[in-house]
């Protein structure tokens, strides 16, 4: 566990809020230095307190990173900062999972590992203990994840790109060499990932372009929350339209009749020409979603997202084919990309929504894009929580530049939630994500919201005690 001072007192942000800029690949030309400190930090946000993020499963979720930071002793002052999201109670368990990875890192050339980010994930994957707990799946895994994703923050920031940026300006060898194709053969090789690659280097300029100049579509799931009364979710669906957006998405999946009436309601708010796509978050059983899918069919849903377990990849492929030609949309809670090769496999989604904490980080999300691009499935990823809009932007924008080269029926989740504890925040202009600039995986959440949001000693918990997940258990 973390201790008492590395959670009341995390260290300020070393290094030049943006560093210089610096040619692509050229991440390690600073001091090297070592891994001096692999600090950890239970961050709650009370999010039930207003019902912010409530769904059919969830009803009062506390949305909270597991986050840690890298330090080095380079001179540089560069810091690599990640997390794996929860939703409030067991977060202490994924600090503690994230913390049980200080061995790997400690004393270790930077220069090294980062110059072989391919290498360290499947030495931190494949370790022979450290499988048993998954394999591949879990809080172990989201553990990886977190460390994977603050080294490829600290690679960034010491290359002076924004994570997105820096991904789209290596080579397609690069890009391979980063990928585990273990279990993937059978549906994607390396040789046809470097083909795909290769495809796309031509146009990578114009896209970076338009994407500067147009940003990232982007779909608001801001009124849908399943706690709202219909009066907020008639006013947030009318502001999501006036604010650019073209697509929005409700929670469903507690009562039947309530989910038609709020799909009424917000029809009646949106207009004919919104898309509305649903989510149920694992709520039914394979009969079940057919029927209550079915029921939903005459309001169009755009897709219904996570209809069944997310580790049901027959039971999606059953309800793809009886609901058709509604659309089924999955990923958040899908555990590695074994899992999502089968869905692809199966025909069983429209839509895929990688995470960027739920599986091992930015090394096994490129393996989902490769594999989505070469089954033609649309990537959608999935946002919302603490900090997931701010990584996902980037795993999307590289998939446009430098993957698939296509942003037909693509969108970024986006909710309006505790984007300013970041110290780089999204940026969205009519309903677009705009592309990031600042160097690093914009995943640095402020040292003064660390300080008032450490759980359980942090003034924000001592002021709501009621909501503390010690005494929520009951509610």
């Amino acid at each position: 566990m973390q201790s008492a001072d590395a959670r009341t007192n995390p260290p300020d942000r070393a290094g030049p809020a943006y560093p210089p800029p610096r040619s692509p690949g050229s991440a390690t030309r600073a001091p090297a230095g070592r891994f001096i400190a692999v600090d950890t930090y239970d961050v709650r946000f009370p999010t039930s307190l207003e019902l912010d993020g409530s769904d059919a499963m969830n009803p009062d979720p506390d949305y909270s990173a597991a986050y840690v930071v890298l330090r080095t002793d380079a001179p540089d002052g560069y810091e690599g900062h990640g997390f794996a999201f929860t939703i409030g109670r067991g977060n202490e368990v994924q600090t503690a999972a994230i913390a049980a990875l200080r061995p790997y890192l400690l004393g270790r050339s930077v220069a090294e590992v980062l110059d072989d980010l391919g290498g360290t994930w499947r030495e931190l994957v494949h370790d022979s203990q450290l499988r048993w707990l998954g394999p591949e799946t879990g809080v172990m895994h989201m553990a990886i994840a977190a460390v994977i994703n603050a080294l490829w923050d600290l690679r960034a920031k010491r290359a002076g790109l924004p994570l997105w940026q820096l991904l789209a300006s290596m080579a397609p060898e690069e890009l391979v060499a980063l990928v585990d194709f273990r279990y993937l053969t059978d549906a994607l090789t390396p040789d046809e990932a470097l083909a795909i690659l290769r495809a796309g280097v031509a146009g990578r300029a114009q896209r970076i372009a338009r994407l500067r100049a147009e940003g990232y579509p982007a779909y608001s799931t801001t009124p849908g929350w399943l706690g709202y009364d219909d009066d907020k979710l008639r006013r947030l669906c009318r502001q999501a339209v006036a604010e650019g957006f073209d697509q929005i998405k409700l929670k469903v999946g507690g009562n039947l009749s309530d989910d038609l009436r709020r799909l009424r309601i917000a029809r009646e708010a949106c207009g004919p020409d919104i898309r509305i796509a649903v989510d149920a978050n694992q709520r039914w059983d394979v009969g079940t979603a057919v029927s209550w899918i079915n029921a939903l069919a005459p309001y169009q849903p755009w897709w219904v997202e996570e209809p069944t377990s997310p580790e049901d990849v027959l039971g999606h492929a059953e309800i793809a084919r009886r609901v058709a030609p509604i659309r089924i949309a999955t990923g958040e809670h899908i555990p590695n990309r074994v899992a999502f090769k089968q869905l692809l496999q199966l025909g069983a989604v429209s839509f895929l929504q990688l995470d960027a904490t739920r599986v091992a980080g930015v090394n096994e999300n490129i393996a989902i894009l490769l594999l989505a691009a070469k089954f033609g499935v649309p990537v959608c990823p999935h946002a919302g929580g603490v900090g997931l809009c701010e990584l996902v932007q980037h795993l999307a924008m590289f998939d446009y530049v430098a993957v698939s080269g296509a942003l037909d029926n693509r969108a970024i989740e986006y909710v309006d939630h505790l984007h300013e504890h970041f110290i780089d925040p999204v940026r969205l202009h009519r309903g677009r994500y705009l592309a990031p600039t600042a160097p690093g995986f914009s995943a640095t959440i402020r040292r003064e919201s660390l300080l008032e949001h450490a759980y359980p000693d942090g003034p924000v918990w001592r002021a709501h005690p009621g909501t503390d997940a010690r005494h929520t258990s009951a509610r």
